[in-house]
Parts: C-alpha cells; structure tokens; sequence
C-alpha cells in the first residue's frame, strides 16, 4: 500500500482558473529533486496559483522519500511512497489517481515531467496558460521550431526520430509530432473522462511506452492537443538513464499494434 506523507495545499486565490497539480514518478532521485523542486518554485510562484506537487516515490533505496523536507516554503509538496519498485506505468497512475481524488474544479491541470531535473519547469506556466485557454494536452516537444536537446547521445536522438516517425505514420494525431516526451500538462476534466471510460485502466502497457499508451487514449476524446519548444537538459542528469532502450523499443512496437486495434474499436462512451 503506498504510504503518503501529505504537507497543506497552499491557500488558493479565486482571482486564478484553477490548480496546477505537478507529478514526479522518482525511483532514487534524491540529488536530482534537491534542485528541481526549488527550480519548480521559482517558476510557478509568481502565478497567483496553487501548486501541489506530488512525488511518487518508486521503492527507492536512497531519500526519495525524503523529498518534501527540500521543498521551498510556500511550495506544496506530497510524498506517495511505493513499497517497491511498480515503474513509470505504475508511478503515473499512482498520481494520476491522486489528482483525481484531490481535483475539485474542471479548470485544475496536471503536469507529468521527469524527476531527474531534465525538464526545464520553466516551461509550466505557458503549459497552464495554453489549458486554461482551451486546449486540452500540452506537449513539451523536441520537434518544435526553437526546441534544443542538449546531452542527449545520438543513437538516443536516433531512436526517438524513428518512433516518432513511427508513430505519426501508424496513428497520426493532428499537430502532434514528439509522441514519447512524458513532459506534458493535461486538463484533469478530460483525465477524469479518459478514466472513467477505462473503468480506471487507463494505462495498461509497463515500462516507458505507457506514455505513449496515455497520449492515443486521450486523443481518442479530445483533438485540442498543441506542443510547444521546449529544451531538453540531459547535461543535468545525475545519473545513467533508467530508460532501457531495447526494452522500451519492443514496448512501443507492441504498443502500436495494441493502439491501433484500439483506436479502431474507440474508447467506450
């Protein structure tokens, strides 16, 4: 059973459309959530808006689970820890579950980025600005005019130009080109849709191709799904990459096929 650890949501101004809800699927991220979290405040604060940030720690063996205590004042911080190790499938339905359980409004948002300080929080802001304006998925993309991956290793680059090749050739979405960057923001009323039309599988596939899974299911009911640039910072990985690539690659070949008999049947109503 996951244990939580929960600090006071911060005092929310009406003057704002909503919360942002912030989720980081963590497995040993310890030195890299000492910088992100801060960085996190320092990027949302001047928003006028409530920022809960939920940490999903999954069975980690270093302070994960510690992260709440390098949180900034004024940021609100929650720590759901795994008992052991569910991966990144696991971690985001974890969160996606407890937005849904704390969610009180269809103007909330919630952010999935990666916890080991690769995503520029930077980026949120314009990602809830673009919700709020009516769209309902925001793509952080590596293929947009003005987009920079800095550290990334070419075969990495390599393998993520074939799926998205891949992808946009099997199951178009329209405006969509990076289908496997996890830094998004989502609007929790489609979210809670998407749920409750899976009866709450709404991600089946383990490992990292359920990001890709999230991404067709949602766009199954909405088509207001806009990317924008953003820089992917490898440089400022702690570590090696949790990221299997053979692994991830078989994942995603069989994802496709999945999806595509999927999408032809369509989500139930």
């Amino acid at each position: 059973m996951a244990r939580r650890r929960h600090v006071p949501m911060a005092i929310f101004n009406p003057v704002t459309k909503g919360k942002i809800f912030v989720i980081l699927p963590a497995l040993n991220e310890e030195e890299a959530l000492q910088r992100l979290l801060p960085d996190i405040y320092h990027a949302t604060d001047m928003m006028r808006t409530a920022i809960h940030v939920i940490v999903i720690d999954d069975g980690s063996t270093d302070r994960t689970a510690d992260a709440a205590q390098w949180a900034p004042e004024g940021l609100s911080v929650e720590v759901i820890s795994h008992g052991e190790n569910r991966g990144l499938a696991g971690g985001l339905t974890t969160g996606i579950n407890r937005v849904l359980e704390m969610s009180e409004s269809d103007h909330d948002l919630m952010v999935c980025m990666d916890a080991d300080h690769t995503h520029p929080p930077e980026s949120i802001p314009k990602m809830a600005a673009l919700i709020w304006e009516g769209q309902d998925i925001i793509i952080a993309s590596r293929y947009q005019s003005g987009s920079q991956q800095r550290g990334v290793p070419r075969f990495r680059r390599l393998l993520s130009w074939g799926a998205k090749t891949l992808f946009r050739l099997l199951l178009p979405i329209p405006s969509v080109r990076d289908y496997t960057c996890g830094y998004r923001a989502y609007r929790v009323k489609t979210l809670r849709e998407a749920w409750r039309r899976t009866d709450g599988h709404l991600i089946t596939t383990r490992g990292f191709a359920c990001t890709d899974e999230l991404l067709i299911k949602l766009a199954m009911i909405t088509k207001r799904i806009r990317e924008i640039p953003f820089t992917l910072r490898y440089d400022r990985k702690p570590g090696k990459s949790k990221l299997q690539l053979g692994v991830t690659i078989r994942a995603q070949i069989r994802v496709l096929g999945h999806l595509r008999r999927l999408r032809r049947a369509g989500l139930p109503k």
